[in-house]
């Protein structure tokens, strides 16, 4: 179904990292269902390519996956680079990549600690930095959505999340998000972030598997995340509904973070 009005991305181009699984598969798709072309990059080609054929199957839209390690800059200025070959300028990045190590503060690894901050603070900036060069060069404009979440905005008991590193790196997520929106409005380009709560993902599975049921019920909505919450908020923040929003972070949680 292609997307009409407001919500419309006919002609766009987007690029998703971490697009070949989970919430970054979501994302893909349902830019495409409403018009986008859509790039997806992640460190295991074989989950983009996925992602590429379903998209290419189902809405007819142009798709391509590429390998990319978001945390080494040598990499991400190659696959923008042939993303904008194979595509032209893009319009809608959305720095989804992101990783998690679970341990108690007291113990956790300095190297798990500088992986975590690495892969998701470090790619998010250099995502944003050779993306926003192609949006301020080429078109004047784009949307920037960044994938926090509710965890960088509230601190858990050690029983339902403990990984401080990934916790901090998306806290710090959402900071770089509200600044580089300051920076960037001069050039029209719309930095935003979604802050997902519990969703059932890869990422979410080991925690969900014994505290299911109480994070559910501490819930105000009384449920989990489901795609079609994650799709409304990143359709409105990659379309021309957003044209007016930036700098903020949306909480898609049932209320967690209330």
């Amino acid at each position: 179904m292609m997307g009409t009005g407001l919500f419309d991305l006919s002609g766009k181009t987007a690029l998703v990292t971490g697009g070949g699984t989970g919430l970054g598969r979501i994302m893909a798709e349902v830019l495409a269902e409403y018009g986008a072309d859509v790039a997806v990059c992640s460190r295991k080609v074989v989950h983009g390519q996925e992602t590429a054929e379903s998209i290419i199957a189902q809405y007819g839209r142009k798709a391509k996956a590429y390998t990319c390690n978001v945390a080494v800059e040598k990499e991400v200025i190659n696959v923008v680079g042939h993303v904008m070959e194979d595509f032209g300028p893009i319009h809608i990045l959305i720095n989804n990549s992101g990783t998690t190590w679970g341990e108690k503060a007291e113990e956790m690894p300095y190297e798990a600690w500088k992986k975590v901050m690495d892969v998701n603070l470090g790619g998010t900036f250099l995502m944003s930095k050779h993306v926003g060069r192609q949006m301020i060069g080429h078109q004047q404009g784009g949307k920037i959505i960044n994938i926090g979440s509710v965890a960088g905005m509230k601190a858990e008991p050690p029983d339902v999340l403990n990984a401080i590193g990934y916790s901090t790196s998306k806290a710090g997520i959402h900071h770089f998000t509200r600044d580089l929106a300051r920076k960037w409005s001069v050039y029209g380009i719309n930095v935003n972030a979604i802050a997902p709560g519990f969703f059932e993902s890869k990422m979410t599975r080991h925690v969900l598997s014994g505290n299911q049921e109480k994070i559910i019920n501490k819930n105000p909505l009384k449920r989990l995340g489901d795609p079609d919450s994650l799709k409304g908020a990143v359709m409105l923040l990659a379309s021309r509904a957003s044209d007016h929003i930036t700098g903020q972070i949306i909480a898609v949680d049932g209320g967690s973070s209330l």
